[in-house]
């Protein structure tokens, strides 16, 4: 396993990070779950991303269970706040209230002191950016957070934050969890950019378009059974890739995988680390021995040629307007 700064901080996160949305406290056993962590682990993954929200709340408290013995300083712990997590008014987005709340619940479920990452899920436009900041700032000073990032936010709001965070003196964002994949390439015109220029790393999802890339759906064919699109949690963020036109391109990637000596996953994951502005790729998991074989995607170099092939492969399906840097809602 390879590993990379996250951003311009002094964080260091292993190039693959494990993920546990849709899996852990839903889509699979605890047993099941609880192994795919410690393969992980075996494999020199330390980086571990999750979200409150994640099987509503049950996905911290499996991946909390999991680590239960492991060193804490020797994996950086990643999570997030804003979707609802209760009935009230109060428990969803980026208050102060909701901030603080949701961040002692995350504790208790990691069953942790501090978390290394701590992320806005989403921009809260009904909550001025300052309160927010100043409240990710606060669990800094008191030591319960040590870095706080975003996900799927625009360029310009994280402009606004970086701003603010200058003028008031705030710790400043070091990282963006953003969508980002062969197929959806929409961080690349603006986000990256600024990212690059600010010294925010991406910790990207989805770097196998929730499968596809992996080469399992095939076109004119029904999605296999036990497969993403066949989990109600997850079909509809699937969906857009299922068309023919996508599958048959998709398809047209194994021989280049091959020709290089990877599977189709580890080409895709690969791919996405060859952008320098990407620390981490997120994988997830229902069974052990997938986690074992895409972190063998650390540490690819690809040339020129085969991203140039690549492209010319996928070109006429790729999504790269900025306009859809944020992910439809259905993906919490």
């Amino acid at each position: 396993m390879e590993f990379r700064h996250l951003g311009r901080s002094g964080l260091m996160v292993s190039e693959i990070a494990y993920g546990n949305w849709l899996t852990h406290g839903s889509q699979i056993e605890e047993d099941a779950a609880k192994a795919c962590v410690h393969a992980a682990l075996d494999e020199g993954i330390t980086t571990f991303d999750t979200a409150d929200v994640y099987a509503g709340t049950k996905a911290e408290e499996v991946l909390g269970r999991a680590l239960k013995g492991v060193r804490r300083e020797s994996v950086e712990i990643c999570t997030k706040v804003y979707w609802p997590t209760g009935p009230g008014k109060n428990d969803r987005g980026l208050s102060r209230k909701h901030i603080m709340e949701s961040l002692h619940g995350s504790l208790r479920r990691l069953q942790t002191d501090y978390v290394d990452l701590y992320q806005a899920h989403r921009f809260d436009f009904e909550t001025p950016l300052e309160e927010t900041l100043r409240a990710f700032d606060d669990l800094v000073r008191q030591g319960k957070v040590l870095y706080v990032g975003v996900s799927e936010w625009t360029a310009d709001q994280i402009a606004q934050a970086l701003k603010i965070a200058d003028e008031m003196g705030f710790d400043r964002i070091v990282s963006n969890q953003p969508q980002y994949s062969m197929l959806w390439r929409v961080i690349e015109g603006q986000v990256v950019p600024l990212c690059e220029k600010e010294g925010i790393g991406q910790i990207v999802f989805s770097p196998l378009a929730q499968g596809v890339l992996t080469g399992k759906y095939r076109p004119g064919q029904p999605p296999p059974a036990g497969s993403r699109a066949t989990d109600p949690a997850g079909s509809g963020f699937i969906q857009r890739w299922l068309r023919d036109d996508v599958l048959e391109r998709v398809q047209r990637l194994a021989p280049l995988a091959a020709e290089a000596g990877l599977t189709m996953a580890q080409l895709a994951i690969a791919w996405v680390l060859q952008n320098p502005n990407v620390s981490s790729a997120i994988i997830g998991a229902t069974r052990p021995e997938q986690v074992r074989d895409n972190v063998k995607a650390s540490g690819v170099k690809l040339d020129a040629e085969l991203m140039q092939k690549i492209d010319e492969v996928l070109g006429p399906v790729v999504e790269r307007d900025p306009a859809k840097t944020v992910s439809p809602p259905t993906r919490p």
